[in-house]
């Protein structure tokens, strides 16, 4: 009797990921990998040697090359926030070329619009601020042969007699201010500042160079953005349910500047809203008249940080003493509540959520920035730390240091096993 045994054939089956021809077991389901990030561990002898190393030769590379440094700072913080426009464009099926042009020239365009209105809104307001100060100083007024300042000097001293203050005699002192002033053609002062604001408005152009490559980079930074992005997703793919790194730095960048423009804003409107307030009522001369310039500049003021919100206050305190001393009172103690405001309520609210980082850190990331750049290092202080925040909790998802506290260290040791020693008569001989 014969017995058959029937046999399936079977074409060629898939080989599964991560095993060769010759490991097929017949398994035909992939192997995946298993949920979360998959962790980098970097061991001992390089948290000793090589990361110290690494440290001291960036920081060496970066003092050579500070300026060039500083410029690729810039454009890839502006390469970043402008990507989530680009990208809005490339939905609606337009080339991510012409997506960067649209973006790009729409962004000269509103610059040039809004340099150009607050240019001519300043130049036309200091100038009648400047003759204002002139007459105050200098026209006489009715027939005691006195200016507004001299007036003003009296009142004032009639003020401190009329509430028991009249040891403090500010009339001879203030007298003597107002004829040294007089005497030093307080018109040449503010025929100085006209130009100081005219030379300051050309020498913008000095920096064009600059600018320039600051746009070519980041246009070249943009058109390289989706490889950049799936490179580094494909060496660092991230966990399920989170965001790649460049989305997560994107995030941060935007979120802070967003912050910050909310917080100038507020700041801004604020000074503006209470300087008008305080003009409209009488208690400080002219404030309402320059309330939109004075605001507009304590919001731009705004944008450094910690040192913006004293920076903006002192144009107005300063026309203020100079057109009526008891007004600088009034403009002193609105900014003072401005700053209170903005110390308890505006910044921990609006600046708490987006920038995440320790107040020690914040403060240390603004005076290295300021020692290293300057004025512009205090500028890209934050949004550099807003970025590196991202970059390190991407990271710390996926490198893990190897512990140092794992029992003894193992070492290779050569042990010498001695001969054994060989008898001659009686006596044994090593």
């Amino acid at each position: 009797m014969r017995v058959e045994r029937k046999v399936a054939v079977l074409g060629e089956r898939p080989v599964p990921i991560g095993r060769s021809e010759g490991d097929d077991t017949g398994v035909t389901i992939a192997l995946m990998p298993p949920p979360g990030a998959t962790k980098i561990e970097i061991p001992r002898w390089i948290q000793l040697v090589g990361l110290p190393l690494l440290v001291v030769a960036a920081w060496i590379v970066v003092s050579a090359v500070s300026h060039v440094v500083l410029l690729f700072l810039v454009a890839a913080i502006v390469a970043v926030l402008l990507e989530p426009l680009v990208r809005a464009l490339q939905r609606v099926w337009i080339p991510r070329g012409v997506s960067i042009a649209i973006v790009y020239l729409s962004f000269a365009a509103a610059m040039v619009v809004v340099v150009g209105a607050l240019g001519v809104l300043v130049v036309d307001r200091t100038e009648a601020a400047a003759n204002r100060i002139d007459a105050y100083l200098t026209e006489e007024v009715g027939q005691t042969g006195e200016t507004e300042a001299e007036r003003d000097v009296d009142r004032f001293q009639g003020w401190l007699d009329d509430h028991g203050l009249e040891r403090i005699e500010i009339r001879p002192s203030g007298q003597d201010l107002v004829d040294r002033i007089q005497q030093a053609d307080p018109q040449q002062y503010t025929s100085d500042v006209i130009d100081f604001l005219e030379g300051a408005a050309f020498s913008i152009f000095e920096l064009l160079f600059s600018l320039v490559l600051i746009v070519v980079v980041s246009i070249y930074m943009l058109l390289d953005m989706d490889w950049l992005a799936a490179a580094i997703d494909r060496r660092f793919p991230p966990a399920p349910g989170s965001q790649p790194l460049l989305r997560r730095v994107e995030g941060a960048v935007a979120g802070y500047v967003k912050g910050q423009f909310l917080v100038s804003l507020i700041i801004g409107a604020s000074a503006g809203v209470g300087l008008w307030l305080i003009g409209t009522l009488g208690w400080a001369e002219g404030q309402d008249d320059y309330a939109l310039l004075f605001g507009s500049g304590v919001a731009v003021a705004e944008l450094i940080p910690y040192l913006g919100p004293w920076l903006g206050a002192i144009p107005p305190i300063i026309y203020a003493l100079v057109t009526d001393p008891v007004s600088a009172i009034w403009v002193t103690l609105l900014f003072l509540g401005i700053h209170q405001i903005e110390g308890h309520v505006v910044v921990p609210k609006v600046m708490g959520t987006a920038l995440r980082l320790h107040p020690l850190l914040v403060i240390f990331g603004l005076l290295a920035g300021g020692q290293i750049y300057g004025l512009p290092g205090v500028f890209l202080a934050l949004p550099t730390l807003a970025a590196l925040r991202a970059i390190w909790e991407f990271f710390g998802e996926r490198v893990e240091l190897e512990p140092w506290q794992g029992g003894p260290v193992p070492v290779d040791v050569e042990l010498e096993v001695p001969e054994a020693p060989v008898p001659v008569g009686d006596k044994l001989e090593p």
